[in-house]
């Protein structure tokens, strides 16, 4: 059976505990049990943690220990999937730029806070994560990122709905959730969040955070199956 953890914590706002639980709920139901931890304990050990399959973010701003961080980065470099949300993912750790080059962006705002409704744009033949879902409205924060340009899009929306300086600029479509590689190990990220209730509110938001977590828990087996290593990815330059 595939393991997976689920970590909690930081700023409450972001009810981590409620979307740890709904987490843990989706990939019970497709076979892989979910453990929740409440500190960074769970990362002390690197070869303990690459018998995982899958860890997921739910702990919001915060600060993380480099040595956790290390082997979190280290660990999703050999094959074990990273996911998250908004409120746990691309909202933390904000001093840790390996955290944010691994993950695949960073938060930088949210112009006009709460209960703005906007469109998530769903980037059609992208990926199997996507496949069937439609365009789909959103009642919530709208956020603004800073994005590695190196990741595969599956989601967009548009900028600006609110006005605020930004909007000076010509509009853009901001990545709502996208995929990666961070060596074999496979990264997925969905932007929506904000509250528990945007994946009861918008169901096709529950559909994508679904697909996404099952999709990098995958990847051990992908690269078991076709002999994929991380050493090939590795000189002599040494990063830390």
């Amino acid at each position: 059976m595939k393991k997976a953890i689920i970590f909690q914590g930081g700023w409450d706002g972001h009810e981590p505990k409620l979307t740890s639980k709904r987490f843990a709920g989706m990939l019970e139901k497709n076979g892989i049990s979910a453990e929740i931890y409440d500190d960074h304990s769970c990362f002390d050990d690197l070869e303990k943690l690459l018998t995982y399959d899958l860890i997921v973010a739910c702990w919001t701003m915060g600060s993380i220990e480099r040595k956790h961080s290390k082997n979190i980065c280290e660990a999703v470099a050999r094959g074990v999937g990273i996911a998250g949300c908004h409120g746990g993912m691309c909202d933390a750790f904000r001093n840790d730029t390996e955290w944010q080059f691994m993950t695949g962006g960073q938060w930088v705002s949210h112009p006009g806070g709460d209960g703005v409704e906007y469109t998530v744009n769903i980037c059609h033949g992208s990926s199997p994560i996507v496949e069937g879902l439609e365009d789909f409205k959103v009642k919530s924060e709208h956020y603004y990122l800073h994005v590695d340009p190196a990741v595969e899009v599956l989601a967009t929306t548009r900028f600006p709905v609110v006005k605020y300086y930004h909007a000076s600029n010509k509009p853009v479509d901001m990545p709502v959730a996208w995929s990666k590689l961070w060596g074999v190990g496979r990264v997925f990220y969905n932007s929506l969040g904000h509250h528990d209730d945007v994946f009861d509110l918008s169901p096709n938001a529950a559909v994508l955070m679904e697909r996404g977590m099952l999709w990098a828990a995958d990847g051990k087996e992908y690269n078991k199956k076709n002999g994929l290593t991380v050493d090939r990815y590795l000189n002599d330059a040494k990063m830390y």
